[in-house]
């Protein structure tokens, strides 16, 4: 039996004991290498040594603050882009459509989504987002203020109306195949195959892109 591929995640926070405690769940759940960094700077060099499949960062830190080291990281990876997750403690947190516009995977809260860390991980290498569902209604509140005036109707007309009716759906905040899954009556891979033709579509680049997407372009509200 061929053994499982080993996940690298690298896990930058200035505290310590969070550093710490998110090493100890990673590990206790075998297979997955954990590397720590201590500041944004430090991020952005581990990254270009460690080549980490995931990098779990605190949104805020001393002189670079997360939402920064993840441009630099992303904009300077050559070859696969690593998948970020980032951490706050704060539910009222202004930057989350910020750091998920800037190509941010996820956004969790410190202590509340960590004990299932290692699935959100796993979830997110296939291709998953995963925002805290107590950071969900300020992400929607704040996308319905940032709305276009006119959707891009020509660039929605490309789409299938299987792939617009997935793109509503994760606009709307079902972000797993199994909840889009679960409306549609389709199974969970043909709704990854769907959503993935949609991102290559409209030449977007992961999933979380596409909910951005659509709920600019009020796909969550008109539907397909």
């Amino acid at each position: 039996m061929p053994r499982a591929k080993i996940i690298r995640v690298l896990v930058v926070d200035d505290n310590r004991k969070v550093r710490q405690g998110l090493r100890m769940r990673l590990e206790h759940a075998g297979n997955v290498w954990v590397g720590e960094a201590a500041s944004g700077e430090e991020a952005v060099r581990r990254a270009q040594t460690d080549r980490p499949d995931v990098i779990i960062m605190d949104l805020h830190m001393p002189r670079m603050d997360g939402l920064q080291a993840m441009c630099l990281i992303l904009e300077a990876a050559t070859r696969k882009r690593p998948k970020v997750l980032m951490l706050t403690s704060d539910v009222s947190d202004r930057f989350v459509v910020e750091a998920m516009e800037a190509g941010a995977s996820g956004y969790l809260l410190k202590n509340h989504e960590t004990d299932n860390l290692i699935d959100i991980v796993r979830r997110t290498l296939d291709g998953e987002s995963t925002v805290s569902p107590r950071l969900t209604p300020r992400l929607l509140r704040e996308l319905s203020e940032l709305r276009q005036e006119q959707p891009d109707w020509a660039a929605i007309a490309s789409l299938s109306a299987a792939e617009r009716r997935v793109t509503a759906l994760l606009a709307s905040g079902k972000t797993t195949n199994e909840e889009i899954a679960a409306v549609l009556r389709l199974s969970p891979y043909t709704v990854r195959s769907q959503v993935a033709s949609a991102i290559r579509r409209l030449g977007l680049s992961d999933r979380t892109q596409l909910a951005l997407w659509g709920a600019r372009n009020r796909l969550d509200t008109t539907g397909s």
